[in-house]
């Protein structure tokens, strides 16, 4: 019967323990001088050794003639110890075993001598399974054993297991396995095995084990399964549903050229292929830590904006833990993406599905390449178009930017009564008539992240007022010139258009965005909106306007109030 690789080449002394050297120094030291503990605990990640470990250690302690600290191999208690029916070296598995009824059983009987070893030592594997029941009942046990039992608990788990049965035990950390050491330990096998397989795949193999031996030896075993002749990287990729690196640079790129489109395609490609998402995520995080660090250790040249490449890997870092345990992983990596990159592009952000050679990508030309054309809407294509793609008021994920400064310096003069505009609505549909001819999802979505800019404004003594105006509305469209803004009431838009400048002087002051406001009810809204949708589904193509010059009325009273109240009354009424 063919037995795995990992059973195969198990260690079976110290000497072919790898990397752990501390843990062989200590406990081989501890052997010679006979100075070895009742009680041990072995906890690291997986795959590292505490198993293998522990048994070496039960069978060296046993051996009648140990040579630096390691069993001979051929004294009877060796012979018997390396034996399957051996019963005084005793492991249990904790995970099925966990129950307070397990471990009084194992309580009435460690009293009994071993029968063929000097020792008898339980090997407790998992041991944080154990319920609390089940720790208070070994507690005892484990402080003050039989001179002729050792104890030796094994997790990867440590911070399950109660503080005091941790201080009863001398513990040691088994520390992942360096990616060097597995590299020789997997060419050595290879070459005893007569296995085919080039360098890389074999540090690849090293990588993706993550510091654990039987890992890696597993994934070698899958892989001679897998091949029928020699195996190449491309063989170790598909088994593993990962990506190449070629691969994932072009990935990384396109997200950090702010591409949205490029972005999710790659991701629909990776999911449509049955790729793992979440272990390409990992490689994504660990490419990104690879070429920090070459940058900063090796004077490398970086193809990305160091900064920007920094603060994604921070990103991807704090995400990781969340991808793994998301209900769906796909969805969960695309929002998170689209979140990161119109955060960080500040909404100058691409849509364009085809991806930008970076062949020659440098660091300088970034900002070049996250330029982005206007969005118009093509239509030649209105047919196929529905009201829904037009719905310019379609909620964005709001930004919160905070600002370390709340007070804005602002000229009085700038802030006068501005006298009242007679031709207002003519100018207001001339406007909204530009707006739609360039309108613009990225920049709605830039005026929107600026709109949030406001609210550290609103308390100003000065200005809050205007700024709170703002806030108000709901921001529906906008291209370069203008941005087209609504409130629910009539009342609020006639009050807001006497103040127009004011609102476009500190917008622009605040956001250094100099937009020309259109201001509208949202049921006037409701009406252009789908005035808009019929007139290019009828092949209307829309046209910049001039726009109009601002009739003034020279007239003092401006008040809303005043001027209704003048309405209904006559001239008999004073107003206070």
């Amino acid at each position: 019967m063919y037995q795995a690789l990992y059973r195969k080449y198990r260690p079976k002394n110290f000497d072919t323990v790898y990397g752990q050297d501390i843990i062989v120094k200590t406990l081989k030291n501890s052997i010679i001088h006979k100075t070895f503990s009742h009680a041990y605990l072995f906890y690291g990640p997986r795959g590292t050794g505490k198993t293998t470990f522990s048994k070496i250690f039960a069978r060296n302690i046993n051996c009648l003639n140990p040579n630096d600290g390691s069993a001979c191999g051929i004294c009877k208690n060796c012979l018997a110890s390396f034996s399957s029916e051996c019963v005084d070296i005793i492991e249990i598995d904790a995970a099925s075993n966990n129950g307070v009824d397990e471990i009084r059983d194992l309580k009435s009987k460690i009293n009994i001598v071993p029968s063929d070893l000097l020792y008898k030592v339980y090997i407790i594997d998992e041991v944080h399974m154990l319920t609390d029941s089940s720790f208070n009942a070994l507690l005892k046990t484990l402080e003050e054993p039989p001179e002729h039992v050792v104890f030796i608990l094994a997790t990867t788990d440590p911070q399950k297991i109660p503080s005091t049965i941790v201080s009863r035990c001398q513990c040691f950390a088994f520390k992942p396995i360096p990616v060097s050491i597995i590299n020789d330990c997997l060419s050595n096998i290879c070459n005893l095995e007569k296995i085919n397989i080039d360098k890389e795949t074999i540090n690849n193999i090293s990588v993706f084990s993550e510091g654990g031996m039987r890992d890696a030896l597993s994934m070698l075993d899958k892989l001679v399964s897998f091949c029928d002749g020699k195996i190449t990287l491309n063989d170790f990729i598909e088994l593993n549903g990962i990506v190449s690196i070629e691969t994932i640079h072009n990935f990384l790129f396109s997200i950090l050229s702010f591409n949205i489109a490029a972005t999710l395609s790659f991701i629909s490609e990776f999911d449509s292929e049955g790729r793992n998402l979440v272990q390409i995520m990992s490689q994504l995080l660990n490419y990104s830590r690879n070429v920090v660090v070459d940058y900063y250790v090796t004077n490398n040249k970086c193809d990305f904006d160091i900064n920007l490449l920094l603060k994604f890997a921070s990103f991807i870092s704090e995400k990781m833990f969340d991808i793994k345990k998301s209900f769906n992983t796909r969805i969960y990596i695309e929002i998170s993406l689209i979140n990161f990159i119109t955060i960080s592009s500040g909404g100058n952000y691409s849509f364009d599905s085809e991806l930008v050679d970076n062949s020659s990508f440098d660091c300088e030309k970034k900002s070049e390449i996250s330029e982005v054309s206007a969005q118009l809407v093509p239509v030649s294509n209105i047919e196929d178009i529905t009201e829904e793609e037009f719905d310019f008021s379609k909620e964005f994920d709001s930004y919160s930017e905070n600002n370390s400064s709340t007070t804005l310096n602002v000229d009085e003069s700038n802030y006068n009564n501005d006298n009242k505009i007679l031709n207002i609505n003519e100018i207001m549909n001339v406007r909204i008539n530009n707006c739609f001819v360039n309108a613009n999802k990225t920049i709605l979505n830039k005026e929107k992240l600026n709109f949030e800019k406001l609210k550290d404004y609103s308390f100003d003594s000065e200005i809050g007022y205007l700024v709170c105006s703002l806030l108000d509305s709901t921001v529906r469209v906008a291209s370069d010139e203008y941005i087209i803004i609504s409130y629910d009431l009539d009342s609020s838009v006639e009050q807001n258009c006497l103040i127009l400048h004011k609102l476009e002087d500190v917008y622009g002051r605040i956001t250094n965005s100099f937009k020309k406001f259109v201001i509208i009810s949202d049921s006037y809204w409701d009406k252009i909106k789908k005035d808009y949708i019929d007139n290019l589904k009828n092949g209307f193509t829309y046209k910049l306007l001039e726009e109009p010059k601002e009739v003034f009325d020279v007239s003092d009273n401006h008040d809303i109030i005043s001027n209704k109240a003048v309405d209904l009354f006559g001239e008999i009424v004073e107003i206070e």
